[in-house]
């Protein structure tokens, strides 16, 4: 890269995260998207003990050419966000969440400035929390298709 091609970037020096279990990624109001690979629904499915057809009956929607993990109608939070029985909620599928999950919060829009990750912040209690991410490590969970 020569001198020309890019400017540093805002978070060079790092950022902090620590994933505190709040739910703030995964919870309305709002409607979004959980993105979905084949490769996730097969995972997922497994883990939960359905049939792959079961599982995306049940759990996947069609957004055009995608596929994304369908909401709650009431509230918009991920349909696997559940209570954790002592006031908070919990990944019901943590261990085979989708890649999108994995990344929270290092997701482009969240990264854009520092008002955009003071924004996230605002949702999510485990930003600018914890152990601090490299730059390689931000830009490869920022980049990822896979985990």
């Amino acid at each position: 890269m020569s001198l020309f091609d890019k400017k540093p970037r805002w978070y060079a020096a790092g950022l902090a995260f620590e994933c505190v279990g709040c739910g703030g990624c995964c919870s309305g109001p709002e409607e979004g998207y959980v993105w979905v690979s084949d490769e996730e629904v097969e995972a997922i499915a497994q883990t939960l003990g359905l049939a792959s057809a079961q599982m995306r009956r049940r759990y996947v929607r069609r957004v055009g050419r995608r596929q994304s993990l369908v909401e709650r109608r009431d509230n918009h939070d991920c349909i696997f966000l559940k209570p954790d029985g002592q006031g908070g909620k919990t990944c019901a599928i943590y261990d085979v969440r989708p890649v999108q999950c994995r990344t929270w919060p290092f997701w482009p829009m969240n990264l854009a400035n520092p008002s955009a990750w003071a924004k996230a912040g605002q949702r999510c209690q485990g930003i600018n929390r914890g152990r601090p991410f490299t730059l390689d490590e931000i830009e490869n969970l920022r980049d990822a298709t896979k985990v």
